[in-house]
């Protein structure tokens, strides 16, 4: 008698293991998907958020080639990027031209919802990011030659008032740091020449004075070779053209204050520096003020988003005010010695200064 085989089962006789549960991606994750300007057409996936920026980028300056300058990427890159985003939504977002980009009504409609999910993006970045310790997050900017003698010194009184603050900085130029604030990645900022854009409010933060300066003592304007032209913008240049053209073709320029300040520092040059960085120097008689120069007026602005907590927003605002304060201070110590300086040393007629 043959023995009948038993037909084996698959998986019948291994050992059961142990049953985890399994999470949705609805229950683990916002359903963004629900969301008007998440919802896709055939079948394609959700835009990430990279296309969100490209799209804001060139709504806000209504040129394919200026967006690509300000994100760094290439213009077919822009181009790419906007046409996935447009195949997501299934709508054309521009109207495309010689003199630039224009939304569209579909384009216009999904702007504010662009908006929206960047700043929840943003916020759930920084949020996810807030060290042990800390409760609370605030973000700000600045242009690199504001850091050294505003930018520290506000994050040191916040973080003093409110010790479980997390403070987080970027610095950059001003396209990049006004592009952050729109984006969310920022909550305030500070900056010599910032831009109007919705949901931003621009105040004045500090009334400085571009004041010339060099590493050796008793300089006067015949400075030749030795000054350093530093960019401080069109309207600063426009003036110094005028005032002393000797100084506007030297053969060296620099972009950033701050290098220009330490560049000088260590030999034998002379360039043209905010009041309020270059006291410490003057004190530790590092640098110099030049007798006889003009001065001309360069203020610095605080850039807030609209929608900081409140409670976050007055202190900022308090602990600003305070640090502005001191600044002040010593802006008038600096150009209060000038004046004395000026009295003693016939004044040139191509002096311009607001007193």
């Amino acid at each position: 008698m043959t023995r009948k085989r038993r037909r084996k089962i698959p998986g019948r006789n291994m050992p059961r293991l142990r049953e985890e549960p399994i999470l949705s991606r609805a229950a683990s994750e916002p359903d963004i998907g629900s969301w008007p300007c998440m919802r896709t057409t055939n079948n394609k996936q959700p835009m990430d958020i990279t296309l969100i920026k490209t799209f804001l980028e060139v709504a806000n300056t209504g040129s394919f080639v200026s967006a690509c300058e300000r994100l760094f990427v290439t213009q077919s890159a822009v181009s790419l990027r906007v046409q996935r985003l447009e195949d997501s939504l299934g709508h054309k977002l521009f109207v495309r031209s010689k003199a630039g980009a224009v939304l569209t009504p579909e384009g216009k409609l999904f702007e504010p919802y662009a908006l929206s999910l960047l700043k929840i993006w943003e916020e759930a970045r920084q949020q996810i990011a807030i060290p042990e310790g800390y409760s609370r997050a605030f973000s700000i900017g600045a242009q690199y030659s504001l850091w050294p003698g505003l930018g520290f010194r506000w994050m040191d009184a916040m973080q003093a008032e409110m010790p479980e603050l997390s403070v987080h900085c970027e610095l950059g130029m001003s396209d990049r740091i006004i592009r952050f604030l729109v984006e969310g990645v920022i909550q305030a900022a500070l900056l010599y020449t910032p831009q109007m854009r919705p949901g931003l409010v621009v105040e004045p933060a500090i009334d400085d004075e571009l004041v010339l300066v060099a590493s050796w003592p008793d300089a006067t304007l015949d400075l030749g070779k030795a000054f350093i032209s530093v960019d401080w913008g069109p309207e600063f240049t426009h003036a110094l053209a005028i005032a002393i053209p000797d100084l506007t073709d030297s053969g060296r320029s620099m972009a950033l204050g701050g290098l220009a300040m330490e560049y000088i520092v260590n030999r034998r040059a002379a360039a043209y520096l905010p009041a309020r960085s270059v006291k410490r120097y003057l004190d530790a008689g590092k640098l110099h003020l030049v007798a006889n120069a003009p001065r001309f007026p360069y203020p610095a602005y605080v850039i807030w988003r609209e929608d900081i907590p409140a409670d976050l927003l007055a202190l900022t605002k308090r602990t600003l005010a305070r640090v502005t304060h001191t600044l002040e201070k010593e802006k008038e110590s600096v150009v209060g010695h000038l004046k004395v300086m000026d009295r003693f040393i016939p004044v040139s007629d191509a002096e311009v200064t607001n007193e």
